[in-house]
């Protein structure tokens, strides 16, 4: 078999059928324990198979899981967590990270509990017409909740493609292939049977780049599919995916103000759109590429009572998916009575764990309040 070029039609070989017997044996014995998957010969929840899609979403499995449990717990089907309010959404998700999914996964509950009665549509079609669910999440639900024959592709699945085949175009161009070569992967449909097992077959491929065909030091070894893989064949395997050079965005910088009114902190709600839409914040300034130390303090909230802004040493940094962030953080004390500017609110330093507070926040208060502060510990998220 020969590597796939850029911009060449993919050759399948004749021995493709034999695959996915193969990886349905192994995913038979080395199937993963997750939260969201039912045991073996049950049919996956669509909604559980939706919300762990949602939350896997540029997360790993291990920050995963407790949040999933959490919302289950909160929300057991999507009818639920289409009545429940968005700030209670985005409250159960801080520290998840990438906030619109939040907002999307709210919209999305809504739409299907107004529209659909609270069940999922069955088809790729109906499910990409619904807020927050685009091509691979859909094809994800169509095929482990309801069998459809269709092959989701996510990161370890791409990375299982391009090295069985030895894709040779980089991403994001080479998706169109990787999907294409991905099909042929799916269990034969075979007549009298009720189930294709289309789900277990992508669910198979996930498990195997997740353990087996991992980034780096590859168990080849235990591979049910080493001896028709190229890039083993060849000792280059872990040069795939090939990846076009990431472009870093430019450095932004701001100022954020941690401002205490006794055991009350200033906080404000950040817009609905826009990046960290909704969440919860202390005030800040602008985050700008050139802005100076002067230009972001000027931007601090009038307050009544502050004799001076305390900058404290250091910054803190932050990457989001476009850009890296760093932030000069002043603390100040305010009287008793002081009130909250517009827009703002005083909270309980004691409650700051049910305010739906990004990562980033999370530790500029931690920075202002030094050891010992109040912000409470969540799992790694942007």
């Amino acid at each position: 078999m020969s590597p796939v070029a850029a911009g060449q039609q993919p050759r399948v070989p004749s021995e493709t059928p034999s695959r996915p017997a193969l990886l349905l044996a192994w995913y038979d014995r080395h199937r993963r324990r997750l939260p969201w998957r039912p045991p073996a010969g049950q049919r996956a929840e669509a909604y559980r198979v939706w919300l762990s899609e949602i939350m896997l979403q540029q997360t790993t499995v291990r920050a995963v899981g407790p949040y999933f449990e959490k919302f289950v717990a909160r929300w057991p089907d999507v009818a639920a967590l289409g009545r429940a309010s968005l700030d209670d959404v985005l409250r159960m998700w801080a520290g998840l990270g990438y906030y619109s999914r939040a907002r999307n996964l709210h919209a999305c509950a809504v739409a299907v509990l107004r529209d659909h009665g609270g069940a999922f549509p069955d088809t790729e079609a109906g499910l990409r017409a619904l807020p927050g669910i685009g091509p691979y999440t859909a094809a994800a639900i169509a095929a482990i909740a309801f069998d459809r024959r269709t092959m989701p592709v996510d990161g370890n699945i791409e990375r299982v493609v391009s090295r069985l085949f030895a894709v040779e175009e980089p991403l994001p161009q080479a998706k169109p292939q990787i999907q294409r070569l991905a099909a042929t992967l799916l269990a034969p449909a075979r007549s009298g049977e009720e189930e294709s097992r289309a789900g277990d077959s992508a669910q198979a491929l996930m498990d195997l780049g997740a353990t087996i065909c991992t980034p780096k030091k590859p168990a080849c070894a235990l591979c049910p599919l080493n001896q028709d893989c190229v890039a083993r064949a060849r000792g280059d395997q872990e040069s795939f995916p090939r990846k076009a050079p990431k472009k870093t965005g430019t450095l932004r910088r701001g100022a954020a103000f941690v401002v205490t009114r006794g055991d009350e902190l200033l906080v404000r709600s950040r817009p609905a759109k826009g990046l960290l839409g909704g969440m919860t914040e202390v005030p800040g300034s602008d985050w700008h590429a050139a802005q100076d130390d002067a230009a972001a303090k000027a931007q601090a909230p009038a307050l009544k009572g502050v004799v001076r802004w305390h900058r404290k040493a250091g910054v803190v940094s932050h990457v989001f998916t476009h850009f890296p962030l760093e932030l000069v953080v002043y603390t100040a004390r305010v009287p008793a009575r002081t009130r909250a500017p517009e827009g703002m609110r005083w909270v309980p330093v004691a409650t700051l764990d049910g305010e739906a507070l990004p990562n980033l926040m999370r530790k500029v208060i931690a920075h202002g309040f030094g050891s010992g502060s109040p912000a409470p510990d969540h799992a790694a998220g942007s």
